[in-house]
């Protein structure tokens, strides 16, 4: 037992000891020495997140820019207009020269425009893929189009698709209702019902349920603090404000419970129950993440959370003293 209490100890030190080096990101000059145009670009960076120089990865299957501009003013009324030759109507936008860009070119802001002219989008951005490959495109466009090019905002632009959760709650609750039927006809141990006399199964699922409820609340209440995060991600929870340093951490005692919990339950189950019960809580915990991450965006989800921490505290209970 105290090396189970041991293992979780010893990694979150670990842990905290390999998040100690950040990069606290660019560190600008003195205020007083700032040029009207940097001033302009830092308070472009503080209300956009993002600024020259920065770097995305184009997540669309194609992304049009335009190589030329005549100086970016006369180019809102090129591309909502059109032209008549013979009976055909071409539009405007097939005269500009255009390059096509990818899925997966990685692209750096060049340089960032404001056309007072364009009723669709005042904001224009320039963005290079190579030396050679270059162009311009409203702001609007080029963000509906890339991610950022961190590993992080990836993930965490994968896990925020609408479509993408409202699937995966679908398939989850369907899947996870026939699976525990299933495995509690057949006696199989599994977290809630018939767990194994172990703490570290039931904590995973209510870390799993709390991190969603954060991450919700987050974006329900912070909206702009969650972009800038997703702009500028860390796993350093003390470089962050506390909403998201919380959230952080929670995400660090996931994989921390997680490592401990396979290594418990290797101790209690022989190789094939063990995977059987893997299976089983990785289901609950993909309900509970689905659940809870829906559900808090419509304030249900904090009374649930509370319910399902009693009933998740209660089965434990019950299970220990069987």
């Amino acid at each position: 037992m105290r090396r189970s209490i041991l293992i979780p100890l010893v990694s979150c030190l670990f842990s905290l000891i390999l998040v100690g080096c950040y990069n606290q990101g660019p560190i600008t000059p003195d205020a007083w020495n700032l040029t009207e145009q940097q001033l302009d670009s830092i308070s472009f960076y503080t209300t956009h997140h993002y600024s020259q120089g920065y770097n995305f990865v184009v997540s669309r299957d194609s992304l049009t820019i335009l190589e030329q501009q005549n100086e970016m003013m006369p180019v809102p009324d090129i591309l909502t207009s059109e032209i008549t030759a013979g009976d055909e109507t071409i539009p405007m936008l097939s005269l500009v020269d255009s390059l096509t860009l990818r899925k997966h070119d990685h692209l750096v802001v060049a340089d960032i425009r404001t056309v007072p002219t364009d009723s669709i989008d005042s904001v224009w951005v320039k963005v290079a893929r190579d030396q050679l490959t270059f162009g311009w495109l409203r702001e609007s466009e080029l963000l509906s189009a890339v991610s950022p090019d961190d590993p992080i905002s990836q993930f965490i632009d994968f896990f925020s698709d609408s479509h993408l959760l409202i699937f995966l709650a679908f398939c989850v609750l369907v899947g996870g209702a026939y699976g525990l039927r299933h495995l509690l006809r057949k006696g199989a141990k599994i977290v809630h019902f018939n767990d194994i006399p172990s703490f570290y199964p039931t904590l995973l699922c209510l870390l799993v349920a709390a991190s969603a409820v954060i991450y919700s609340s987050i974006q329900l209440f912070a909206p702009e603090m969650w972009r800038h995060f997703y702009y500028h991600p860390s796993l350093n929870p003390f470089t962050l404000p506390w909403h998201l340093g919380l959230f952080v951490i929670f995400v660090w005692s996931l994989l921390i419970v997680a490592i401990a919990t396979v290594d418990d339950i290797r101790h209690h189950l022989p190789l094939g129950e063990t995977i059987l019960y893997l299976g089983g809580l990785a289901a609950v915990c993909a309900v509970d993440y689905v659940v809870f991450s829906i559900t808090t965006l419509y304030y249900i989800g904090y009374p649930l959370l509370i319910a399902y921490i009693v009933f998740a505290l209660k089965r434990l209970s019950l299970q220990k003293y069987l």
